[in-house]
């Protein structure tokens, strides 16, 4: 009967304990991702974690067998500079302190397309006793919370994209282009030598749908968010007359789902979002879940966030908005600034959370 090798067990043992770092990603009231959770004490409890205050700092990476780990580090200024590294295309050897890691979790939350050289295709580890499930990145073949977080993610980095479609002396409806699925990439960036682009497949168009009443805030305009929209897809019909804002129901304040048939009035659950949003002003919600951010590359224009049950919402402090809702899944809904949605925007940005 042949015999182990003990040197053999060593190199295996050996390439389990290594970790090939392929990207990262920040977890921080004020940045994480939003496949977690409508704000950062629900994506830290998707994780397991604590939601400290600091944050933290989710590091992506294959052992050496190839089986995916997502790395929980409290050096959130490594993280953060590394990140920061990547998106100027700089090299930047990521390697945490052993003394900061916090957890080791098997899988990845998010897809990330990037893979370790020289190993096995990325898999899930082996289960050792008392080890959670592995995480998994959403699906893209359902329309659910996380997939409704990734369209407004979508949507905020693609903002000129998406305002072009939307003028303000054109409030005409617009067909809904049938929905096809964006892989999810991770909150942060990759390293510049293996950053792949993720796959798309292209979504055909749907026929023309009829305008709905919507209220005065609201241009009614739903569009799909998995592919950036185009002038040449949409097939304008003739401007309807937007009727007064409509009044919040009690269903709409009480958050819960509608019981009448979304398509019947889309905007139905854009008021209702906007009516809690309102709420968010008198009594604030958890931390994360309306946040600011902005770049260079924006000019230093800041983004507004805002996610509540069942609904996300981006928009401009000085200019419109879009709402995506669990109810019409692949739909974005163009909110049109009117007379008060200026004001609402301007109390959100105020007591947005923003990264330092």
């Amino acid at each position: 009967m042949a015999g182990t090798d003990p040197i053999a067990e060593a190199e295996v043992e050996g390439a389990a304990d290594a970790l090939y770092v392929l990207t990262a990603a920040l977890l921080t009231p004020a940045r994480f991702p939003s496949v977690l959770g409508d704000d950062y004490p629900a994506a830290c409890a998707a994780l397991g974690l604590r939601p400290d205050a600091e944050g933290y700092g989710l590091v992506f990476g294959q052992d050496g067998l190839g089986a995916r780990w997502t790395v929980v580090v409290d050096d959130v200024s490594l993280v953060a500079v590394a990140i920061a590294s990547w998106d100027c295309g700089m090299a930047y050897d990521l390697s945490p302190d052993e003394d900061s890691v916090v957890a080791g979790l098997p899988g990845w939350p998010l897809a990330v397309v990037t893979r370790a050289p020289g190993v096995p295709d990325p898999h899930d580890p082996e289960p050792q006793e008392g080890d959670p499930a592995p995480l998994v990145p959403p699906s893209g073949d359902v329309w659910g919370p996380a997939q409704r977080r990734l369209g407004a993610d979508e949507v905020g980095r693609h903002w000129a994209s998406w305002r072009s479609q939307v003028t303000d002396d054109e409030p005409t409806a617009a067909a809904a282009t049938s929905a096809g699925d964006r892989t999810a990439e991770p909150s942060g960036g990759a390293a510049p030598s293996t950053t792949a682009t993720p796959p798309e497949r292209s979504a055909a168009p749907a026929p023309a749908v009829a305008p709905a009443a919507v209220p005065g805030e609201a241009a009614p305009r739903p569009m799909t968010w998995f592919e950036r929209p185009s002038r040449a897809r949409a097939t304008p019909a003739p401007a309807p007359q937007a009727p007064p804002a409509a009044e919040a129901t009690e269903a709409d304040r009480s958050g819960e789902a509608p019981t009448a048939d979304a398509a019947s009035d889309p905007y139905a659950g854009v008021r209702r979002a906007l009516d809690q949003l309102r709420g968010y002003l008198e009594e604030p919600p958890p931390v994360g879940r309306v946040r600011s951010s902005g770049t260079e590359a924006d000019g230093g224009v800041r983004t507004l966030r805002a996610d509540g049950p069942g609904w996300s919402l981006v928009a401009r402090p000085d200019d419109m908005a879009f709402v995506l809702l669990d109810e019409l899944p692949g739909e974005v809904m163009p909110v049109a600034r009117g007379p008060r949605l200026p004001a609402l925007l301007e109390g959100l940005d105020a007591m947005a959370v923003r990264p330092t």
